[in-house]
């Protein structure tokens, strides 16, 4: 299967690991608005500019699939596009997808398959994905978060060698994690054998308000998952909103360290890579 590490491998422009590959392209998904040629072309532009190390593959929706390929033979790429499929038709629905991705390598390549779990989380439809999705393309899953034994459900879903999800947006207070729960997801994430990943959400790099909610940033999520490996306070990383002061925790993190971050953080789903380069240039981090 492949490895975090292989999906963050820096670019030539040696982004420094902290946050390379750090962010998924999400512009198809809310609060995104892109349409599909507008996200292709945002994507392309975004691969071939000075922080295409930061980048890393493009999220579809299943339900869209057809029509970012239909996009992408227009443009004929030089390079087939990294691809995370977002299974939002039902895990039956699979097999189909990747059946059409197969027959269109040289516009696409599948790196991830994404689904939200059932609220139950059973091992007979973990295996389930294990059997639609093939061993060397990594495979998410998200269970739904909240109420007794969400990480419990975690948990068997690193054990199926899948990697957790962890929805940390929405529009609403209610909708977005408290601190103290993403503090004991961090826990139990920094003990698992495989990465996690977050949803589309983290829109700047430090905790800050939109819209009357509080939002996690993700240099916070970055810098509270190095804290989480060295047993020091994570839900004080969660909820700093001093940029300078986390700048500097995340930019004295050694390599070995920033690598161990990542091995435990793998991305975050982004509506652009825009803001994220603009907020870590303006911290001095890139």
């Amino acid at each position: 299967m492949s490895s975090a590490v292989e999906l963050r491998a820096p670019g030539p422009r040696g982004i420094p690991p902290l946050f390379a590959r750090l962010v998924d392209d999400a512009a198809l998904f809310p609060p995104g608005t892109a349409t599909v040629p507008e996200a292709v072309s945002a994507h392309l532009d975004a691969r071939s500019g000075k922080f295409a190390g930061v980048l890393g593959p493009m999220l579809c929706q299943a339900s869209r699939l057809a029509e970012l390929i239909t996009e992408l033979a227009k443009i004929k790429p030089a390079e087939p596009v990294p691809l995370s499929l977002v299974c939002d038709s039902g895990l039956g629905g699979v097999p189909k997808s990747l059946s059409i991705i197969e027959g269109r390598q040289e516009l696409l390549s599948l790196r991830m398959v994404e689904m939200p779990a059932p609220s139950d989380v059973d091992d007979v439809w973990l295996e389930r994905v294990s059997e639609f999705v093939p061993e060397d393309v990594i495979r998410v899953v998200e269970p739904r978060r909240g109420g007794e034994g969400w990480l419990d459900g975690v948990r068997r879903v690193a054990e199926h060698g899948c990697w957790p999800k962890l929805r940390v947006s929405g529009p609403t207070t209610e909708s977005v994690p408290p601190a103290e729960v993403v503090k004991d997801f961090l826990v139990v994430a920094s003990s698992l054998d495989v990465p996690f990943k977050a949803t589309t959400g983290l829109h700047t790099a430090v905790r800050a308000e939109r819209s009357g909610v509080e939002h996690h940033g993700f240099l916070n999520l970055l810098v509270a998952t190095a804290r989480s490996l060295s047993g020091t306070d994570v839900r004080e990383a969660l909820v700093a909103t001093d940029g300078a002061a986390l700048a500097e925790e995340a930019g004295s993190l050694s390599t070995d360290a920033a690598n161990a971050v990542r091995d435990v953080f793998a991305s975050y789903g982004g509506c652009s890579l825009t803001d994220p380069v603009a907020d870590l240039e303006g911290l001095g981090l890139l």
